[in-house]
């Protein structure tokens, strides 16, 4: 008798298993890539090429953890990884991008306001690794993701790639640079998308409106993405903004005495 066809069946489910965590950890190495690229090119001064691999690799640190959790092959090495190619991708990257296009002039000034925002990006790092398993609400993140911090200064660059030059445009670059630094670090709730529902049941809308965003990526890709980073940016302000005025409408005043 040939037992060779069976034995072949119950080895291929075991090597397409090893494929399938491997393939998590191949996206996070990408992504670390990209952290590596917009590095080399900024050193070059190629400050136009630079800026997009941190878009490339916002993409890539989505995609890892979506397909990781649909094909069951989260693990702890995985989170690892995934957040030492963040800091390399999100936070040193985008400081050296930052400190090409408007920070050197200020000398060490310039390398201060550049390692506080890697140090505020590792910061960030370190506590959403602690709250992966202690959060109860994952529809907000406790402070700027730093993906979301990276694509301030990534888009920034990206639409405006010329070195500043003057005092008055380096000063600017300080304020992009340190405005995501302090927002990673701070305890205001931006909204995660991880669980969002653009209800494509119910409308065809959101899909219309996705179509939308890729017609204006194609044609307007600078204005379009410095227009999302900064809209993401501000929408924690202006939901905080929208919620405290329900909350005043919806107080009902204590009713008045009998006497009164």
């Amino acid at each position: 008798m040939n037992f060779s066809a069976p034995d072949r069946k119950l080895e291929r489910p075991k090597r397409k298993r090893r494929g399938m965590f491997l393939l998590p950890s191949l996206i996070t190495v990408g992504n670390m890539f990209c952290g590596y690229a917009c590095v080399m090119y900024a050193m070059r001064g190629d400050l136009a090429t630079a800026a997009p691999f941190i878009g490339i690799a916002v993409v890539l640190d989505m995609m890892d953890g979506r397909i990781a959790r649909m094909t069951g092959t989260s693990s702890e090495f995985g989170l690892q990884l995934d957040s030492l190619a963040d800091v390399i991708s999100f936070g040193v990257a985008p400081a050296i991008l930052a400190f090409a296009w408007g920070l050197s002039d200020l000398g060490r000034w310039g390398w201060a306001v550049g390692f506080v925002y890697v140090v505020a990006c590792a910061m960030r790092l370190a506590r959403f690794n602690v709250q992966t398993t202690t959060q109860v609400d994952k529809r907000y993140f406790v402070g700027l993701a730093s993906p979301a911090a990276a694509g301030v200064i990534a888009s920034t660059v990206f639409a405006f790639p010329r070195e500043l030059s003057g005092l008055s445009q380096q000063f600017a670059a300080v304020g992009v640079v340190v405005a995501p630094a302090l927002l990673m670090v701070s305890t205001i709730r931006f909204r995660s998308f991880k669980t969002f529902n653009l209800g494509y049941q119910q409308s065809r809308l959101p899909l219309l409106g996705f179509v939308l965003f890729l017609v204006l990526l194609g044609t307007q890709p600078q204005a379009t993405l410095l227009v999302l980073a900064y809209t993401y940016l501000l929408s924690a302000f202006v939901g905080q903004i929208v919620s405290r005025v329900r909350n005043r409408r919806g107080q009902v005043p204590p009713p008045a005495a009998a006497g009164s």
